[in-house]
């Protein structure tokens, strides 16, 4: 599948416990099958335990779009078992973050995302695994776990975005400094110790938290991985530092160390839980490594974000 013109098949799995996925099934499934992009098959899940069970059917029956509605995590979730197959991937963004749909320019309105599903294009873009375990945005240990720790249901529900910032500030005046080391298995930077740690983060993509972002020239097609350390500091240190998360250049300031690579090892004292994309699902040690062109997503045409230069353009010359 090359445009979403193509397509014979559409699997539609939406997270209906997430910020908006009740509400949307209904409408997106219709807008699909209404615009004729094949046969649509609905996959309702309605507790976030029945999603990994219920994706794993889906792709293996091999639809040629599978169109994902959920937050950040869902989207992750699907990205990982679809990648490197001939399913293509479609983005309903229904969570809070919806921090992929932004890195690919992907609108946050249900009519807009519907709209790009239809009448877009396919591109190609990496993944990050984190000793396998696959993540779109970033993977971060430290304060990052701690807000996602904070970060319930319930105050997602009633603050939407908001929610960030207030359980950031909660998480900051309870975290415990910790020590990391990051080695570079291809050789391509001497290892680097650094203690007193705020947070240590992986960025695959453009954006996290709500709209921060990476690095001011990070990308999710670029092949490489931003990996940033952060110093706890002064207090005045990280207001600096905060007032930079949105356009990514905080990784300048001299608090931040800030490398790009395509694997590292990341290890700390003590051992921290690894946050990837708001599911803290690993431990460190830990690998983290990039897979490039790994997965196949519909963008709107009016993109940026990637290109299709992968398998799929090779044989579409």
């Amino acid at each position: 599948m090359r445009t979403p013109r193509e397509v014979r098949e559409v699997a539609v799995v939406v997270n209906t416990a997430s910020r908006r996925g009740a509400a949307a099934l209904e409408r997106s499934t219709a807008a699909l099958a209404a615009a004729g992009l094949g046969t649509v098959r609905t996959h309702p899940v309605r507790d976030g335990a029945q999603l990994a069970a219920t994706l794993d059917r889906v792709v293996a029956d091999g639809p040629d779009l599978l169109v994902v509605g959920g937050g950040d995590g869902t989207v992750g979730c699907a990205a990982g078992r679809v990648a490197g197959t001939a399913t293509t991937l479609g983005v309903l963004p229904l969570g809070t973050a919806n921090d992929f749909a932004r890195t690919l320019e992907i609108p946050s309105d249900l009519e807009g995302a519907v709209a790009a599903l239809v009448g877009g294009r396919v591109v190609d873009v990496d993944l990050g695994r984190v000793d396998g375990r696959p993540f779109l945005n970033v993977a971060s240990v430290g304060l990052s776990v701690e807000v996602t720790e904070r970060l319930t249901p319930a105050l997602k529900r009633r603050l939407g975005p908001a929610a960030y910032p207030v359980a950031t500030l909660a998480a900051y005046r309870h975290h415990r400094p910790f020590s990391a080391r990051l080695e570079f298995p291809d050789g391509d930077h001497e290892p680097l110790e650094v203690d007193d740690l705020l947070q240590v983060a992986v960025g695959n993509g453009r954006h996290y938290g709500g709209g921060n972002t990476v690095s001011p020239l990070a990308s999710i097609d670029d092949h490489l991985l931003d990996v940033y350390a952060i110093e706890r500091g002064r207090l005045r240190d990280h207001v600096s530092i905060a007032r930079f998360l949105k356009d990514g250049t905080f990784v300048e300031h001299e608090r931040v160390h800030h490398v790009t690579t395509r694997r590292v090892r990341l290890t700390t004292d003590p051992v921290r839980a690894v946050n990837l994309d708001g599911e803290v699902v690993a431990r460190t040690p830990a690998v983290v490594e990039v897979e490039r062109n790994a997965l196949h997503v519909v963008v709107p045409r009016t993109s940026r974000a990637a290109v299709l230069d992968g398998r799929r353009a090779d044989e579409a010359r």
